[in-house]
């Protein structure tokens, strides 16, 4: 489970990642940092024993830097001297450690294979799945249990994903056709 400090170092890395975004003037790394803000609330939502949540905010954000890198490189024209900035460099290499070892806890935080993540109450029935199982023929009159669980007992949150998702793909669309609105008139 995640503790206090740690909740905080995530809220502060996300907090660090946003600012160094608004205040870079180079585009490409805006993006990038606006992305590890991004996959740092991904893992924070992991910890939060969260995954569905986790899993759609990684294809959120990987759809939107790819539309972002593409929108960033084809208006800002950066070419690539041969000196590096140090601040820009040692930055780039804390937040790939951060990630990294965040991504090693999560793993390490997570249920063995076959546990239930989570537990409703502990009684004859102690996790959700099996409340699930047991209940949901009555509960809701649906036959199939799975169709159940999803538009049922998680209706709001499937709702909310397939908006996300949905607004997604809509702008990758749009962004990554091949011509403009502008010059098939």
């Amino acid at each position: 489970m995640l503790t206090f400090w740690e909740f905080y170092v995530f809220m502060i890395f996300i907090i660090i990642a946003s600012i160094i975004a608004v205040e870079t003037k180079n585009l490409l790394s805006a993006v990038i940092c606006i992305s590890a803000a991004g996959f740092g609330g991904s893992l924070l939502f992991l910890f939060l024993k969260a995954p569905d949540i986790a899993i759609t905010q990684v294809v959120v954000e990987v759809l939107a830097l790819v539309i972002l890198i593409r929108a960033t490189i084809a208006r800002d024209k950066t070419f690539v001297s041969e000196e590096r900035e140090f601040f820009g460099l040692v930055v780039s290499i804390v937040i790939l450690c951060v990630i990294f070892l965040a991504g090693i806890k999560a793993f390490d935080a997570m249920p063995q294979f076959g546990q239930p993540a989570f537990v409703v109450h502990s009684g004859p029935s102690p996790t959700a799945s099996q409340d699930y199982l047991k209940g949901g023929l009555k509960e809701t009159g649906a036959a199939n249990i799975v169709s159940s669980v999803i538009l049922d007992y998680r209706a709001y949150d499937t709702l909310g994903e397939a908006t996300v998702l949905f607004t997604s793909i809509v702008g990758a669309a749009v962004i990554l056709r091949r011509q403009s609105k502008k010059e098939t008139e």
